[in-house]
């Protein structure tokens, strides 16, 4: 299997959330000629891959699809041809990887069965959740282990890890602040939303400087905030789109508890015409790796490549749905994929977040070796570690 080329390709078509049809498709086509048995629509657009080799521990390997609305800026040969959408997360290489590693895996000197999960719509938070509601252990059998791994900013080929805490909670929420629309020359008959959701914005963020301690640690975001249509117009209403990450359930409630008494007293100060809206859209439990099978599935990738132990991130994943619906243990790990040379020149000059692309940015680019061959070998080695 050429998996550069299977690559190129996954990272030419990107397909977001819960659409990843095209994505999908080949997954499911190139599990099925390593000789897997290959279900799709699972959990909507998941596919799930099984490899028999007669009795034994099942251990399952998952791999996220999904893209996000982010324009391109790599100018790769390769780069998406899809407008506004990108694999700048690095999802198209866990989809590589994992297709190696099924390949890798075919020859069946081992004993057990390999659970090959394509899941869709990480980045909504959603799609872990959708694949065990749409019955994954019911229908292909509950795993000994469930492993993951990510594509990191770090220098490609190296695996970094750590056991217990590993990834922040995440919740989203989708604020509506309602004001009085009018003309644009005439405030003075208006509640103006947008000067509402400036202050709001700027109010908010003293919830991490004044109202958490600087031993906790919080991220706020407000990622998103639209407004009006046209300069002459003042709108009736206007929209924030928030980020919290979180480690601890006390602190997750106080900053929720704080955007809530926050958003409602400035909506209050500019005289709103009814309270403001506030919705949960996504709530992420922190991801949380057991320490056994951290260091188990670790011994079996340190012969295989450099390994190191990694402080807790504060991005969020649902791949930990998976272990707690099953109730067996779970191992997630990262695989660099920035050019050894580059990294080592940033870092020398004290510009990491300056000049090494990360996940999410319009250049996330992972150079395609060792970042590769790095993936595919810790995949297998990590599920070797549990076959029999």
């Amino acid at each position: 299997m050429n998996l550069a080329d299977l690559y190129r390709d996954l990272h030419a078509h990107p397909e977001l959330s819960f659409a990843e049809h095209r994505t999908a498709a080949v997954a499911a086509a190139r599990s099925r000629d390593i000789g897997c048995e290959v279900t799709e629509g699972v959990g909507g657009t998941g596919v799930v891959a099984v490899l028999r080799n007669g009795s034994g521990p099942t251990v399952m390997l998952r791999a996220d699809m999904d893209a996000l609305p982010v324009t391109e800026q790599t100018g790769l040969p390769y780069a998406s041809v899809e407008p506004e959408v990108m694999h700048a997360c690095g999802h198209d290489m866990h989809v590589t990887w994992l297709l190696g590693a099924l390949d890798g895996l075919r020859h069946k000197d081992w004993t057990g069965t390999v659970l090959a999960v394509f899941q869709p719509a990480e980045e909504y938070a959603a799609g872990a959740r959708a694949m065990v509601d749409d019955g994954l252990f019911d229908r292909f059998g509950r795993p000994d282990v469930v492993l993951g791994q990510h594509v990191a900013p770090w220098p490609a080929g190296e695996v970094r890890y750590r056991a217990g805490t590993t990834m922040a909670g995440m919740d989203s929420l989708t604020v509506r602040l309602f004001g009085q629309g009018g003309h644009g020359s005439r405030p003075e008959t208006t509640v103006d939303p947008v000067v509402l959701a400036a202050a709001t914005v700027l109010r908010l963020q003293t919830v991490v400087s004044r109202e958490v301690s600087g031993l906790e640690p919080v991220v706020l975001t407000i990622g998103s905030l639209h407004a009006g249509t046209k300069s002459n117009i003042i709108p009736a209403e206007a929209e924030l789109q928030l980020s919290i990450r979180t480690f601890d359930e006390a602190v997750r409630r106080r900053v929720l508890d704080a955007i809530t008494r926050i958003v409602r007293a400035e909506a209050a100060a500019s005289g709103a015409v009814q309270e403001p809206g506030i919705e949960v859209t996504i709530a992420t439990p922190m991801l949380v790796n057991d320490a056994e099978a951290a260091e188990r599935t670790m011994a079996a990738i340190r012969p295989e490549l450099t390994v190191r132990i990694t402080p807790p991130a504060m991005a969020s994943e649902d791949f930990g749905v998976f272990g707690r619906a099953a109730g067996v243990p779970s191992c997630f790990w990262f695989v660099g994929g920035t050019d050894p040379g580059l990294f080592a020149d940033a870092e020398a000059a004290g510009r990491i977040d300056q000049d090494v692309p990360s996940n999410h940015s319009p250049r996330f680019a992972p150079v395609l070796e060792p970042t590769l061959d790095a993936g595919v070998r810790a995949l297998v080695a990590a599920a070797r570690a549990y076959l029999r």
